[in-house]
């Protein structure tokens, strides 16, 4: 796994082969970033990553001078890596361990993007309780966004506050707003 791009360009991150995880790859990781950057200016936003497993995501958001940034992960192995390569690389990253639905009821926002990886085989009912949480709870502010990875499997796209959709591979990144009604999105 490595940093794509931003001030750690090209570092490679190893986390433990025990994580109970499934890292986003490289590509698709480009990929999107590639989406943000276009829509963001990354330096200063607020970042929450749900599910974070080794914190791929918010390294890369680190890497690229975003403000805060909240990693959220049930799995104290994940966390405690978390916070150890956050501390090495002096990002600001606040890893917390708890149940995500816990996590987001008791949650202080908005942020600016929220990037949510849960595990492909979660079921379908659970990706829209989510989607329906976040939007319930205040969690995305007027103009963010929300991205969730799925599998190619588990469609999306009929929920509430959907926008668009971008194919990687076998993966699937879902963008969801407050206002899905622009006429100029893809």
């Amino acid at each position: 796994m490595r940093i794509i791009s931003g001030k750690y360009k090209g570092r490679r991150i190893n986390p433990p082969k025990n994580l109970p995880v499934r890292p986003t790859t490289d590509m698709s990781k480009e990929s999107l970033f590639n989406i943000l950057n276009n829509r963001f200016d990354l330096e200063g936003l607020r970042v929450l990553d749900l599910y974070a497993g080794t914190g791929n995501i918010s390294y890369e958001f680190g890497s690229r001078g975003a403000a805060v940034i909240t990693a959220v992960d049930e799995d104290f192995g994940c966390i405690r890596f978390i916070k150890q390569t956050a501390k090495a690389f002096n990002f600001n990253i606040q890893a917390i361990k708890a149940p995500v639905k816990k996590f987001i009821e008791s949650s202080k926002g908005p942020y600016d993007i929220i990037f949510a990886d849960p595990p492909y085989h979660m079921e379908p009912k659970l990706f829209e309780e989510l989607v329906t949480l976040i939007f319930e709870y205040g969690l995305l502010n007027e103009s963010g966004i929300m991205i969730i990875e799925s599998s190619r499997h588990t469609p999306l796209d009929h929920m509430k506050n959907f926008s668009f959709k971008k194919r990687y591979g076998g993966s699937i990144f879902s963008f969801f707003e407050l206002n899905t009604t622009d006429p100029d999105r893809d």
